[in-house]
This record gives structure tokens, C-alpha cells and sequence, in this order.
């Protein structure tokens, strides 16, 4: 890795919380590595188990549920099956109905994420898709993750850079 790229990476100190992923022989494609589509699903699953786990959101019946609005994933180096991986989340951004989540995905020992990414939720009325104000429960949690900025262009493992 080159000066620059050590510069811009993603470490597990700037996560706030984990979960353990086991790759699926499915997950991985003609190339012998986890298929770029797949990764969305890790966000998708790291993001929702801190939601039900952390915030109380109950999927099934909660009145206000979350969307996924934007997404967006870096690749940073292959992981494959089978492998044990750590999904990491922090929340970069917090505003009234919607939050910005930043993932990383890490192979199992390593400190630098083989894969980095955002997921943006918008919460809703369950009947009319509307946005409306994130639960107070769910907000609480949320702060507990949330991360004033982290430039990439910092010193590794510095979060630093004062809030825009």
C-alpha cells in the first residue's frame, strides 16, 4: 500500500460498533473473491442488527421504519469464502428523519478495511412514506455512534478535523 493509500485508509478504531459476517460459498463470484453486490447486504445487515439490537427498532410492527436512500461502497482489497469477516458502523452524519451511516468491512484480524461504504436511512410512516423525526430511541443509540468528521486525509487512526 503507497503513502496515499495508507493516508485515506479506513480503520477498525474508527468504528464504533461490530458484527461478525460468515461469507457464503454464494457470495463469491467466477473470480474466486465475495461479488461487489454482495457488500450491500453486509451494510444492509450491520446497519439493521445495531438498529433492532441497540435501538429497539422492532421490523415487523414499529409505526416508523427506516429506507434506504443512497449507498455507496470503495473496494479496497478481495475477501472470500470462506471467511469470518467484521462489519464496522459509525454514523457520520445525524439529522432529524434521516441518518448517514459510514460501514467498513474488515477481514477478521486485520485493523485496515478491505471495503468502505455509506448507507443513508430516511425514517418513515410505515403507512404513508412520509418522513418523519427519528424515534427517540433510535436517535439515542444512533448518537452513541456518531463521529464529529473523519478526514481521509488524517494521519491513520486520527479523527481530528473539527466538524463542518
Amino acid at each position: 500500500m503507497g503513502e496515499t493509500d495508507m493516508q485515506q485508509a479506513e480503520l477498525r478504531e474508527d468504528y464504533g460498533y461490530f458484527t461478525e459476517i460468515t461469507t457464503r460459498w454464494m457470495d463469491n463470484d467466477i473470480y474466486g473473491h465475495v461479488n461487489n453486490v454482495v457488500y450491500y447486504s453486509y451494510f444492509d445487515s450491520v446497519a439493521n442488527q445495531y438498529l433492532i439490537a441497540e435501538g429497539g427498532l422492532d421490523i415487523h410492527s414499529d409505526r416508523i421504519i427506516g429506507f434506504v436512500v443512497a449507498s455507496n461502497c470503495q473496494y479496497k482489497s478481495p475477501i472470500a469464502y470462506p471467511e469470518v469477516i467484521s462489519a464496522g458502523l459509525r454514523v457520520n452524519k445525524l439529522g432529524n428523519s434521516s441518518v448517514e451511516y459510514g460501514i467498513a468491512i474488515f477481514q477478521q484480524s486485520a485493523q485496515i478495511a478491505s471495503a468502505t461504504g455509506t448507507f443513508t436511512h430516511v425514517f418513515v410512516d410505515r403507512d404513508t412514506n412520509k418522513s418523519v423525526p427519528i424515534p427517540a430511541t433510535i436517535r439515542t443509540a444512533l448518537e452513541k455512534l456518531f463521529v464529529a468528521c473523519l478526514s481521509l486525509t488524517r494521519p491513520m487512526g486520527r479523527a481530528d478535523s473539527p466538524a463542518d
